[in-house]
């Protein structure tokens, strides 16, 4: 398959697609659609979690490097799909800077360990119910 023009903006744009497959055009434009979205994730993904281009050496580290990128999607699918359910929609961006900001820190008073997490922020709770994950108290012994 080959685009072989463009034309309008990128909200708008209109593609002429040829191919020389036998699924039927509406099933080819389809999936040239969702190779457009998994692109579209990729690139999203690697501005919001900050990653720069890494240059391996070795296979072992192409292979991991490749499976978590790999792995990343697939959990941010999971996570979109289970919020979609609950009819939830949160901004990526908002996401990732509100489960950032979720802290803890165990600290020792008098010989006695405990666990403060941070303050919950936006989107948090929402993340965790769709996950099916209860959000653990502020202040517990450890």
């Amino acid at each position: 398959m080959r685009v072989t023009g463009a034309a309008g903006d990128s909200l708008t744009r209109k593609l002429v697609l040829t191919t020389n497959t036998d699924p039927p055009t509406r099933e080819v434009a389809l999936k040239y659609k969702q190779l457009w979205m998994v692109e579209a994730v990729v690139r999203s993904t690697k501005s919001l979690l900050d990653t720069r281009p890494i240059f391996h050496k070795c296979d072992e580290t192409i292979r991991g490097h490749v499976f978590c990128s790999f792995l990343a999607l697939v959990l941010r699918k999971e996570l979109e799909d289970r919020l979609a359910s609950k009819e939830w929609k949160l901004e990526w961006a908002d996401v990732i800077r509100d489960l950032d900001s979720l802290l803890e820190m165990e600290v020792s008073i008098t010989g006695k360990g405990y666990v403060f997490r941070s303050e919950v922020k936006g989107t948090t709770s929402k993340v965790f119910q769709a996950c099916g994950v209860t959000l653990p108290p502020a202040l517990r012994p450890c």
